[in-house]
């Protein structure tokens, strides 16, 4: 597993390799008395990084915190539609 740095105060999951940067982009929604919902919005790996498995790994790391922290998941992120949809184990995090 990559060293996938988790920043919260900007919303972000990063990778970087070879002086570049990949990214997941979240922000969380929040309503008193339900769980908080992590709003994935977009993932990012420049086409030179492309093919490594970067994105499934920033996603991996994405949906793992949000398990940690007892979020639900929206993700508006096509990507991470889709990877949620190949791994059933992240479905019962689905808002």
């Amino acid at each position: 597993m990559r060293a996938i740095e988790h920043r919260a105060d900007a919303g972000q999951f990063l990778y970087q390799q070879d002086g570049m940067t990949c990214v997941l982009d979240y922000h969380l929604e929040e309503q008193p008395g339900s769980p908080a919902v992590m709003v994935i919005t977009h993932t990012g790996v420049p086409q030179a990084l492309g093919g490594q498995g970067i994105a499934a790994d920033l996603a991996h790391s994405a949906l793992e915190a949000a398990r940690a922290k007892g979020w639900k998941v929206n993700p508006v992120c096509s990507y991470i539609d889709a990877y949620m949809r190949r791994h059933a184990a992240y479905q019962e995090l689905r808002a």
